[in-house]
């Protein structure tokens, strides 16, 4: 007679192993399939990509090789390797120059106004959105509010400058009740409060696509149970829409960061004659008055060079600090 043994399951050793691992706490170790494999695999994904990956090193990753120039004397109309090295000289010039340090208190002036006044406004609007209970009245809204989104700055400062210039359609109003009239775009006082309004209107409603996302995402059922539990409309906001929202305001918030010394150069260089560079100059201008324009190319790539070390040094310290608040922020901790 023939005793026949159960026969095992295929990979149920390996079960059984990992299984035995994970109850000692001992590490699962990963296996690792070749490159080869893996490109036989994933060939199409990687064959759609493939472009994006291509434009990317030759208009991001490449240009940045001419950082060098910082470190030169150069001359556009010489070979870069036969420019001379100048060291840190353009860097000491660009430090000693104040019409550099002048436009980086313009500039984190303009980027501190604008994270207090226009990065609260996407979050609110997403929320009155987020609340409208009619869906074609919820389409509509966001139809009106995302339209000036793809109007251009020549535009978006163009329909300011109708309305609020010297002879736009206020002051003609104001002249025709006899009352002094102010030309608010030319006023260097309220410039940057300006600058802020005119992103608030042409972005706000773009911005809250993402935050809008992020609230379809949270589940209604914990709505119900927060309500069931006594939790009134403020409770309910508090305690189960903020905490949903709360990843992507802290993403979106060290993003900011990073370009804090980015605040919109095709805005700025429309306005900058009517106000004048002593409200107006901000990095990016700078680097195109000094730099491009006199011909100070070492110097402006130089300020470009701080600025781009300065959002990246904005970044991981935002970073750190949404770690140390229990958030995953840009990369997760590893």
């Amino acid at each position: 007679m023939t005793v026949r043994t159960p026969t095992r399951p295929p990979g149920a050793g390996v079960l059984r192993r990992a299984a035995a691992r994970r109850d000692t706490g001992a590490a699962i170790p990963r296996r690792t399939v070749p490159w080869a494999q893996r490109l036989r695999r994933d060939y199409p994904l990687a064959l759609m990509v493939a472009p994006a990956v291509i434009l990317l090193l030759l208009f991001v990753y490449v240009p940045l090789l001419g950082n060098v120039i910082a470190f030169m004397d150069y001359q556009p109309y010489i070979p870069i390797l036969q420019s001379p090295w100048a060291g840190l000289s353009n860097f000491t010039a660009l430090f000693t120059d104040a019409a550099f340090w002048a436009a980086v208190v313009n500039t984190l002036e303009i980027t501190a106004i604008q994270l207090v006044l226009f990065f609260p406004v996407p979050i609110a609007l997403a929320l009155l959105i987020h609340s409208l209970v009619w869906p074609w009245l919820r389409a509509v809204v966001q139809s009106v509010l995302y339209l000036p989104h793809f109007l251009s700055w020549v535009i978006v400062v163009g329909f300011f400058q109708q309305s609020l210039g010297s002879a736009g359609i206020i002051n003609r109003w104001l002249r025709e009740l006899d009352i002094h009239t102010i030309n608010i775009l030319a006023e260097p006082s309220t410039f940057k409060l300006l600058l802020s309004a005119q992103v608030i209107w042409k972005d706000a409603g773009w911005g809250t696509i993402i935050f809008l996302a992020a609230l379809a995402a949270i589940d209604d059922s914990l709505y119900e149970a927060a309500a069931i539990d006594g939790a009134g409309a403020w409770g309910r906001f508090w305690h189960v829409t903020l905490p949903g929202i709360r990843p992507i305001i802290v993403l979106l918030l060290i993003l900011r960061l990073g370009d804090a010394l980015s605040v919109g150069f095709e805005q700025i260089i429309l306005q900058r004659s009517a106000v004048g560079p002593g409200a107006a100059e901000v990095l990016d201008t700078y680097v195109y008055y000094h730099g491009v324009i006199d011909g100070n190319w070492s110097t402006g790539i130089a300020a470009g060079l701080i600025k781009g070390l300065v959002g990246l040094v904005l970044i991981l310290a935002a970073n750190k600090a949404a770690h140390m608040l229990g958030e995953q922020g840009v990369y997760a901790k590893s």
